[in-house]
């Protein structure tokens, strides 16, 4: 190779690089299940930071009081009069580097639990791509994210169905981003393990609820956490996550941004999602605004 084309080989690697390490840090939040008149207005965003909201949820089941499974045909069961879809593309254009998703499953629906269940593979597949790519279209979204954590079906046909479902959305360009949010129970840890064994490629961040381990987690135990999640998905961006209601896992208060000042030193702080914006509103998103101070430093 010539002493020219090597020189701009390593131009060309070296603008590539730069591309890669100067995207900005990710801050997420769910927003919009426990109908607390939130709106995407209310919550602080720092624009230099990519920032994702995510709708909480859409769920495969009828709607009204005795909720039932739809083999993958879903309907919106977030706020959706005050995070509409004016109110989306509001947001979006106010600020550049707000994308916003929706998150499928979640716990429970009018008090019975989501379970994933599909009649078959195939008709899971289809009906959800269909159903979704209406509602992700209507709403002008970017993004979706899983958070089943009851199941009707083996960790295969889950990881399957799900697998495909966001395939077929990446490949259709209907989205252009997905995460999964697994916790750390037995039974979710299988189905999400054996879906990410199979379909790791098609995700881009791992919101692992860690706001599900014990209350009373300290630094050293968080981190430990973390570092097994890291193992056990392997090459995926996992976030920091905590939550601003009752639930476990470190707190800010107790040492979180103490422990993501730790992660960030070692170069694995790929951001921070919190469960939720509903929570949040009444001590006016103090965390969130600490949360994104923390990631924006040194950007």
């Amino acid at each position: 190779m010539s002493n020219l084309k090597l020189y701009f080989t390593l131009i060309i690697l070296h603008v590539h690089a730069t591309q890669i390490f100067s995207q900005p840090i990710l801050f997420s939040e769910y927003i919009g299940a426990n109908f607390a008149n939130v709106r995407f207005s209310d919550v602080p965003i720092n624009p230099n930071l990519q920032f994702h909201f995510i709708l909480s949820f859409a769920i495969d089941f009828t709607s009204g009081p005795s909720p039932k499974p739809t083999n993958g045909k879903f309907n919106v069961f977030w706020d959706a009069e005050n995070l509409s879809p004016s109110q989306v593309l509001s947001i979006k254009r106010q600020h550049p580097n707000v994308k916003v998703a929706l998150s499928i499953g979640g716990d429970t629906v009018s008090d019975k639990a989501v379970n994933f269940t599909a009649f078959s593979i195939d008709s899971w597949v289809s009906n959800a791509v269909s159903s979704l790519t209406s509602v992700i279209k209507q709403y002008h979204l970017d993004g979706i994210d899983i958070d089943y954590e009851h199941f009707h079906a083996t960790p295969n046909i889950f990881a399957e169905c799900i697998g495909r479902l966001v395939k077929s959305l990446k490949q259709n360009r209907v989205i252009s981003f997905a995460s999964i949010a697994p916790y750390d129970d037995g039974d979710v840890q299988r189905h999400y393990m054996a879906l990410w064994r199979s379909y790791a490629r098609v995700f881009d961040y791992v919101n692992f609820q860690f706001y599900a381990y014990d209350k009373g987690t300290t630094v050293g135990q968080f981190l430990s956490h973390f570092n097994a999640q890291l193992s056990n998905y392997q090459g995926g961006k996992v976030l920091v996550s905590f939550s601003t209601d009752s639930s476990g896992g470190l707190k800010p208060e107790n040492g979180l941004f103490t422990a993501c000042e730790r992660l960030k030193s070692q170069r694995k702080l790929n951001g921070i999602f919190v469960w939720s914006a509903d929570n949040s509103k009444a001590n006016g998103f103090r965390h969130e605004r600490e949360a994104q101070a923390l990631l924006a430093k040194g950007q």
